[in-house]
């Protein structure tokens, strides 16, 4: 097996008309003499730390690159093969080997936004609510008010807006406003997803090959 190789991360020490510096924090120097043992102990063992880091991140940026290019050569094939397309809506997808034990998975999710339609949509179901008066569900009328509050960064909680989506009326204004929200939406970017997964049987459960260095 090769070994892992850390990246090269510079120690810090600069040589200063003979005598051994290194950065206060500040943007100054210090000689090396005046900085306590244990200081420079975690400086070492950052540095070390973050050299495989580095060289880890690095590592899994080619993975990806190298595996959206295999499989797109893979798709190349069948396209030429079969004169279509691999997957099914929005590209995503699903690979497997034949004896059914790992498999890949793409998935394209999309980041939605929404459209000044949305401001429609508030006031159709405000005027909704104010006529239903007491008749209006306690847990509709928050659902209503928050769905359109907005966090610290100004954007709207999607959920809860997908959850009016799902509420029925009869009333006309409630459709209209759940039609408001429709045209609001725009997909203003995609990102894809490559998830891995393996199984030691043909009749187990799948189990993700974890990249997440806090899920490992």
């Amino acid at each position: 097996m090769t070994e892992f190789v850390p990246a090269e991360i510079p120690d810090g020490k600069t040589e200063i008309h003979g005598n051994i510096y290194m950065g206060d924090g500040k943007g100054g120097f210090q000689p090396i003499e005046t900085i306590k043992p244990q200081h420079l102990l975690e400086d070492e063992v950052v540095r070390k730390v973050l050299g495989y880091s580095i060289a880890l991140s690095e590592q899994m940026a080619r993975f990806k690159g190298h595996t959206f290019e295999d499989i797109s050569d893979h798709e190349a094939v069948l396209e030429q093969e079969y004169d279509t397309t691999l997957g099914g809506a929005k590209g995503n997808k699903t690979l497997e080997t034949v004896d059914g034990l790992f498999r890949i998975r793409v998935q394209v999710a999309d980041h939605i936004d929404f459209g000044p339609e949305l401001q429609i949509a508030k006031g159709l179901f405000d005027e909704c609510l104010t006529e239903w008066a007491a008749d209006a569900r306690s847990e509709l009328r928050s659902l209503v008010t928050n769905a359109f509050q907005t966090d610290k960064t100004g954007n709207i909680n999607r959920s809860r807006i997908f959850m009016l989506l799902r509420q029925d009326s009869d009333d006309q204004r409630w459709q209209e406003g759940q039609r408001a929200i429709r045209d609001a939406m725009r997909v203003v970017s995609s990102k894809t997803y490559v998830r891995c997964y393996r199984r030691a049987t043909h009749d187990a459960q799948w189990e993700p090959v974890v990249l997440d260095m806090a899920r490992v």
